[in-house]
């Protein structure tokens, strides 16, 4: 593609993910550091009233309500609708080209360490992915092409990607992990700077990624009762799989532990690598983990 001309770096879609939201605090006071010669950088805040309840949202999902269908729809009235089209505003002024590239912020109380989330396999990111895994070993790169459609803030744009970092307690901040994903910021937009620049730095010709599969709920009962869109939970995470994202889980694995002390086994035919594994925002969405395949990509 051509230059890379206006990046947007996103922290706080959900507010109780303070990695993001002081990052890009962070940034708007100090714009200098991620400042570069050959584009320019926005710092944004997304859904300031839950930052400011210490809230993941305040009516839905704010990270879900980027679908063309809802943000051409006036009739949607809810806070996180109406800041979704105001971001997409800030993010393509009138008569301006929409931002090249979103870096969307977030942080979970998975052990993903730092992981870049991608919606496809753009030559860029996957160039980009390589390199910050062979500079950090800590960066794992999980490729989601369904999320495409899933209204995703990075989904507005072709190079928007998600920095995700964890283990972090909601409401929380991890000194090291800050740094941490302060520095792959800076080395991401220096990569992209060096691609400006024609210097595009380079240290592998393969990536390790792991594609999505499919979502997996805890086991649930089958009675449906009052509001509850599903049973109760049966299960919680079996003790050795808790906090082995990206780990191998192989067939007859232990999966869940019943409330009763009952192992439950992973019953699929492949090895598989689980990641976002307990993540608490994700109860209510009815996942347990994701289960994803590993792959070698040559980029």
């Amino acid at each position: 593609m051509s230059q890379i001309e206006r990046v947007a770096i996103v922290g706080g879609s959900h507010g109780n993910e303070l990695t993001g939201v002081h990052l890009v605090k962070k940034f708007q006071q100090y714009p200098n550091v991620i400042n570069r010669s050959s584009f320019e950088t926005l710092a944004l805040l997304g859904n300031l009233k839950a930052i400011e309840e210490g809230k993941r949202y305040i009516d839905k999902d704010l990270n879900r309500c980027f679908t063309n269908q809802g943000l051409q729809n006036s009739q949607l009235s809810s806070y996180e609708d109406t800041r979704a089209k105001a971001i997409q505003q800030i993010l393509q002024p009138q008569n301006q080209p929409f931002v090249d590239v979103i870096i969307d912020l977030h942080s979970t109380t998975a052990n993903m360490g730092l992981s870049l989330i991608f919606c496809d396999m753009h030559p860029l990111l996957l160039r980009l992915g390589a390199y910050l895994s062979s500079i950090n070993p800590m960066v794992k790169v999980f490729v989601n092409q369904q999320s495409r459609e899933g209204g995703f803030l990075r989904s507005l744009c072709e190079l928007g990607f998600v920095i995700e970092v964890g283990a972090v307690a909601q409401n929380t901040l991890n000194a090291e992990l800050f740094q941490q994903t302060e520095q792959l910021i800076y080395a991401v937009l220096d990569y992209f700077e060096g691609y400006n620049q024609g210097n595009i730095p380079q240290k592998n010709s393969t990536l390790t990624l792991y594609e999505y599969i499919e979502t997996i709920d805890y086991p649930r009962s089958d009675a449906y009762g009052g509001l509850h869109l599903r049973g109760e939970i049966q299960a919680m995470i079996h003790p050795h799989l808790q906090f082995r994202d990206y780990e191998p889980l192989n067939p007859g694995d232990p999966m869940f532990l019943t409330f009763e002390g009952k192992d439950i086994l992973y019953e699929g035919e492949s090895t598989v690598y689980p990641i976002f594994i307990n993540e608490a925002a994700y109860y209510e969405k009815g996942i347990a983990m994701y289960l994803s395949k590993k792959q070698q990509q040559v980029v």
